[in-house]
């Protein structure tokens, strides 16, 4: 009798099991899309996750995880920062998506603002009335 059995993780069940408790002999299936074991937890996308900690603030960056899809991302998020009840509500968003400016063509990026001092309101007087603006 020659049984095989395969340690998969979470993400690298293939989907045509159905959820049955059938065991298969795994050495005539092809190999899980991620690699299957370890070195295929590395090639799972990184995600950035931002937390809101109450409603009415703002989404805060909160760390970066890999996860093969994202409800995963979301699931590892909430485990690894919404230990103690921090947050209401996360965003996980692939980093693949997330585009930058260059810190070093800051000067041209920003370089429009400065001719528009009228946006600027540090000209005005304010009446002592008016407190703390």
């Amino acid at each position: 009798m020659n049984i095989a059995t395969k340690k998969y993780y979470y993400g690298d069940i293939p989907e045509d099991s159905g959820g049955s408790n059938e065991i298969k002999d795994s050495s005539k299936a092809s190999p899980p899309a991620g690699g299957g074991g370890l070195e295929g937890a590395t090639e799972w996308p990184l995600w950035e996750i931002f937390i809101r900690s109450k409603q009415g603030l703002d989404h805060k960056h909160a760390g970066s995880l890999h996860a093969a899809d994202a409800q995963m991302a979301i699931e590892n998020a909430r485990d690894v920062y919404t230990r103690r009840m921090e947050g209401v509500s996360i965003w996980a968003v692939e980093s693949k998506y997330i585009h930058a400016s260059n810190p070093d063509e800051a000067e041209q990026l920003y370089e429009p603002a400065n001719d528009k001092v009228y946006r600027h309101p540090t000209f005005y007087d304010l009446p002592d009335e008016v407190g703390h603006m």
